[in-house]
């Protein structure tokens, strides 16, 4: 009996986690224009705190906030956070996740950080293959902190 209430509950937490992150979009021209001046922009350090308390520094590029549209095509303004992942689809519908401020832009390819853990693990891709741009709050609690 008790099992079946844990799996219930378990269950119900699952549920809330997947229903609970929104996808937006950015049009690939939009995108280029919002981010064409990166390369000339001087980078600022940020601290963020990850889930369970660890820090970490890194350099990243000074943006406040992203332009984007939800599914209805209306337009939302969400605020960067060290949570905020944004997967490329490109022409062969290959998926790359990065998160959105450990990534680099110029005018022909984007680069960025796969993962929080090993900062090493980079990939670069063309920016002319791309497709489709999905941004959302992967619910990762990771925070900048001062």
């Amino acid at each position: 009996m008790k099992t079946k209430h844990y799996l219930y509950i378990i269950a119900l937490g699952l549920l809330f986690s997947i229903s609970s992150c929104k996808t937006y979009y950015i049009p690939v021209d939009s995108f280029k224009q919002q981010f064409s001046g990166w390369k000339t922009a001087r980078l600022r350090e940020v601290t963020t705190q990850g889930p369970v308390g660890d820090i970490a520094k890194y350099d990243t590029y000074p943006i406040d906030f992203v332009q984007c549209i939800d599914k209805n095509g209306n337009p939302v303004v969400l605020t960067n956070s060290p949570a905020l992942e944004i997967r490329f689809t490109d022409i062969n519908n290959k998926k790359t996740i990065f998160y959105f401020d450990r990534i680099s832009v110029n005018d022909t390819t984007v680069s960025g950080v796969r993962s929080r853990i090993i900062s090493s693990i980079t990939k670069t891709i063309p920016l002319n293959t791309i497709k489709l741009i999905e941004i959302q709050d992967g619910g990762k609690r990771y925070k900048y902190v001062k």
